[in-house]
């Protein structure tokens, strides 16, 4: 996380990995600085291709002022999605303290409308669930409200510590398909409480509790064959050089999805 956009690329490219997904903050950050041609050029000098963008909030409960403030902002990140060819956009639920049905009947309309908004972009849609959320925290959750849309390009973020560490029940993965299954996160936990996990406490996928296979061999039953992405935001690991921490994370997530 500390690295910026810039810095990501080279590092990436250099241990062998072309595929990135973006953070979008730091991408502005760097569009800040440097024009869309620029970052265009970086991109195709290092052969690098954005797989999807993380992440976009504020879209499924918001209402009033607070709703065409997120509504507007997510234009604009759907305009540097459709620029850099990034085809998946990242989104989560709502920060709400509590949650009712009228919630999730809201949360239904305003997923399907953004959407809408994002296919005439040519983007789509992974909704994410989080297992510290008030909303949408479990994978079958995410499921009945991606299938309740009813859109084609909404579809389903898989974030391995986020199955593992809250409600989601391993039947859950059932659920999942090559039609709705957009993207996917890997890590591991090793040594933590699942009620006590954060972000910080991730590991290397296969250096940790979690059972990954049983993931992978789902993903290969229903012939998956979208982005596999190294979620770690672990503070410990950004103090190692930046080429060392990619080139761990890059075999690691090899061995894991080759099954090696």
């Amino acid at each position: 996380m500390p690295q910026s956009f810039a810095d990501d690329v080279q590092t990436f490219a250099e241990v062998g990995c072309h595929g990135m997904e973006v953070w979008l903050t730091k991408l502005e950050k760097h569009l800040e600085q440097s024009s869309i041609a620029e970052t265009k050029q970086l991109l195709a000098k290092r052969q690098m291709t954005l797989a999807a963008a993380a992440y976009q909030g504020g879209l499924l409960v918001s209402q009033g002022a607070a709703r065409k403030e997120h509504f507007e902002h997510f234009k604009r990140r759907l305009e540097l999605c459709r620029e850099f060819d990034i085809p998946t956009l990242l989104v989560i639920a709502d920060f709400v303290e509590t949650i009712d049905a009228s919630s999730v009947e809201r949360a239904i309309v305003l997923l399907k409308e953004a959407g809408r908004l994002a296919a005439s972009y040519g983007v789509r849609l992974a909704l994410e669930f989080r297992s510290s959320a008030t909303f949408c925290t479990s994978l079958d959750t995410a499921v009945a409200l991606v299938s309740q849309c009813g859109e084609a390009n909404i579809g389903i973020n898989f974030d391995v510590f986020h199955f593992y560490t809250g409600p989601s029940k391993t039947e859950d993965l059932a659920l999942l398909s090559r039609d709705n299954l957009f993207f996917v996160q890997l890590a591991d936990l090793a040594g933590v409480p699942r009620e006590l996990a954060s972000d910080s406490d991730r590991v290397l996928p296969g250096e940790g509790d979690f059972r990954l296979e049983p993931i992978m061999q789902r993903l290969r039953e229903i012939g998956y064959e979208g982005w596999v992405s190294l979620e770690l935001m672990n503070p410990v690991l950004w103090q190692t050089k930046a080429t060392s921490v990619a080139e761990l994370g890059f075999s690691a997530l090899e061995r894991v999805v080759k099954g090696k």
